[in-house]
């Protein structure tokens, strides 16, 4: 069975350790505007929402990409091979989700990768708000859950 990152926003508290995690695994520093995974901050509501790639079936920026440099892999994770990117950030407009982002120091595209299957981010965090498990558990049905827990008029959890 495929496992993906599971995100629960009603447990983050902001604290963007998957951020720091995530930047000082695949990047070697703690800096989490090189993270790849993002905590949306709602402070008016003081609110927190994890989000970085759903490892999409039919992701349109390995569809989009010129040059094939984001490829599938067995567990459906999409990698972006660094060697065949040339930075022209063609995915990064082809994402919804926002989720490809450019590195300018490297030239090149960055992305979730899951980690190779042991997921930073998920690991450092503390209240279990980003969780490694089973990929049935993610996905729309759980969006549209949490969607409808929030009152769109005023904008809190019931």
């Amino acid at each position: 069975m495929q496992k993906a990152l599971i995100i629960d926003p009603g447990k983050c508290t902001g604290c963007k350790q998957c951020e720091l995690a995530c930047s000082f695994e695949k990047e070697g520093s703690f800096n989490i505007s090189k993270s790849r995974i993002r905590v949306f901050d709602f402070h008016h509501d003081a609110r927190y929402v994890p989000y970085t790639c759903t490892q999409c079936d039919e992701a349109w920026c390995e569809q989009a990409c010129p040059v094939n440099a984001i490829t599938t892999d067995a567990n459906g994770v999409k990698n972006v091979h660094e060697n065949l990117c040339v930075g022209c950030k063609v995915c990064t407009i082809a994402c919804p989700f926002g989720t490809v982002n450019y590195n300018a120091a490297t030239g090149k595209v960055i992305k979730c990768d899951l980690c190779g299957g042991d997921p930073a981010c998920a690991k450092a965090c503390p209240t279990s708000a980003i969780v490694f498990s089973d990929a049935e558990q993610s996905g729309f049905e759980k969006m549209e859950k949490w969607a409808s827990k929030t009152d769109p008029g005023t904008q809190t959890a019931h």
